[in-house]
């Protein structure tokens, strides 16, 4: 098998997924258009050499539908042979794009491929495209379906996080990211999103609060526990394990991924097309793995992933040296690092979703460049990521500094 190697990548800076948000106005083909186009520039990338772009999209319907990463390389002026596709694997589809590009240039399908994903939640709300889980009564019950918050309020509750506990984690993640915003950790791959004038719409991440204290967290309203309470989730739940009194519901908007638009694009090829484009490779993608794991309390994935990437690969968490775990909760990461025995001062260091937002389908991807920038900047070797799918999956990759 071919190596695949992660020769750069860009993203857009994160911004808040409302109506009064930085990047409100920027439609997802935009958001990909400025990733893509950045990519080619910075690299003085020949497009004719790309075979595909896989980008992940969740929601993907009206203006984030029909195939976006192609209609987006049109637009950012890439050859007209060059070929597109979406996908959804919900919230890892950013990482499982990445994935599906790694295996095809290691197979030998392609040579070049550029991964990633884009999602305008301000524009195309979460939930807007249904699905048969969530709507279909039928469905929901043979597959116990649970809303996502409640999930996470269970998986706290198993494993004895109270409020404080994730309140801590989350001030944490908000004080992380400030810090490598101001010392501009971020800043050689974060691209200016502009308008159609050239304007300067957003050219940081918008969502973050440096100054988050467990103490502002606090004072939040507790979002789930109605519709556990009221709607039956938590009967739910408990019906799965019975083992539990009650569930504890202790997430709420600050312990939470941030709803936000964004895009990022990620460069992987062989070794042959990276010197015929002329590039350097920064990373060697080694494994990566998908999983399915238990759907009531769904996000157990990242541990279950990562568990079986390891066993292929011959690894122990020892030999990793940082970790990014999606922040959909922060129960998410916190069971990850009791789970399996991993430091939280190795996991998430510039921190994570709650503070810096949650594009659906573009976060995998972000994960990816984000924690490849720390290797760089610290020296070190080998990099997990990892996120929590919905409906019961987990996803895991595995790269290596080169």
């Amino acid at each position: 098998m071919t190596s695949a190697f992660i020769y750069d990548h860009v993203r857009t800076p994160r911004g808040r997924g409302k109506p009064e948000g930085a990047l409100h106005e920027a439609t997802p083909v935009h958001l990909a258009a400025t990733v893509l186009s950045s990519l080619r520039e910075r690299n003085a990338l020949d497009t004719r050499l790309v075979d595909d772009i896989v980008f992940g999209v969740v929601s993907g319907l009206g203006e984030q539908g029909g195939g976006v990463p192609r209609v987006a390389a049109l637009m950012a002026g890439y050859a007209q042979d060059v070929a597109g596709v979406q996908i959804n694997r919900f919230c890892g589809s950013g990482l499982e794009a990445c994935n599906m590009a790694a295996a095809k240039v290691a197979a030998g399908g392609a040579d070049l491929v550029i991964a990633g994903g884009c999602e305008s939640m301000s524009r195309v709300p979460i939930l807007s495209d249904g699905g048969a889980w969530g709507i279909d009564p039928s469905a929901a019950f043979a597959t116990r379906y649970m809303q996502l918050g409640v999930c996470a309020d269970l998986l706290a509750t198993l494993h004895g996080f109270d409020r404080g506990v994730v309140d801590s984690f989350a001030a944490l993640s908000h004080q992380r990211a400030g810090r490598a915003m101001a010392e501009g950790r971020f800043a050689r791959s974060i691209v200016p999103v502009r308008d159609v004038l050239g304007d300067v719409l957003l050219d940081h991440d918008e969502h973050v609060r440096p100054n988050c204290t467990v103490e502002d967290l606090a004072k939040l309203r507790l979002t789930f526990a109605e519709s556990g309470q009221r709607v039956g989730f938590d009967a739910l739940g408990l019906a799965s394990y019975p083992l539990l009194e009650s569930i504890g519901h202790v997430h709420h908007a600050g312990n939470s991924s941030g709803i936000v638009d964004g895009a990022c694009a990620v460069l992987i090829g062989n070794e042959t097309a990276g010197k015929a484009a002329g590039l350097k490779p920064r990373a060697r993608i080694r494994h990566f793995v998908e999983v399915g794991s238990e759907p009531t309390v769904m996000m157990s994935g990242p541990s279950v992933a990562t568990r079986n990437l390891l066993k292929r690969a011959g690894m122990s968490v020892l030999d990793i040296d940082l970790f990014e775990v999606n922040e959909a909760f922060a129960a998410v990461p916190l069971h990850f690092s009791e789970t399996l025995g991993v430091d939280i001062e190795q996991i998430n260091v510039n921190g994570g979703a709650i503070a810096l937002g949650h594009p659906l389908g573009a976060t995998g991807a972000m994960l990816l460049g984000t924690v490849l920038d720390e290797l760089e900047r610290t020296g070190k070797g080998v990099a997990l990521v990892t996120l929590c799918i919905a409906v019961g999956m987990g996803v895991s990759t595995l790269i290596e500094r080169v």
